[in-house]
């Protein structure tokens, strides 16, 4: 969670991102991924995904989880979230091993992503743990 104060979705959006609004459904989803709820999210590329799950992730307790066989969209995703502030890494199959071990102690006492899963064509975002 950031900070000790209670963070509102937008006002999150507005200070890691720089968004002053929510584009689509974002807003909806977010707030019940936020509130415990499940989501499956279909949008296509460039629809706004990416903040269906990093806003809830940085507005939940404990660690964010996102699938993804995208190990290039994986980086840039943590790359940006990075250059924003966020402690974030992305643990997949191209690491070395003593770095995917590294990756996954530091994860015990901060947050990780990577992004979006895709289950036969369609874009899925599974619930923040």
């Amino acid at each position: 969670m950031i900070g000790e104060e209670t963070q509102t979705p937008l006002a999150v959006l507005s200070r890691v991102f720089g968004y002053s609004s929510f584009r689509g459904q974002q807003q909806t989803i977010i707030e019940h991924v936020v509130a415990g709820g499940d989501a499956i999210v279909l949008m296509p590329t460039g629809g706004g995904k990416s903040l269906c799950y990093q806003l809830p992730a940085l507005l939940r307790p404990g660690l964010g989880v996102v699938v993804s066989p995208l190990i290039a969209l994986m980086k840039d995703q943590v790359d940006a979230l990075r250059q924003a502030g966020v402690r974030a890494a992305a643990l997949n199959s191209g690491l070395p091993a003593g770095e995917a071990r590294i990756t996954i102690s530091k994860s015990r006492s901060w947050r990780w992503t990577k992004p979006t899963a895709s289950v036969n064509g369609a874009t899925t975002s599974g619930p923040t743990i």
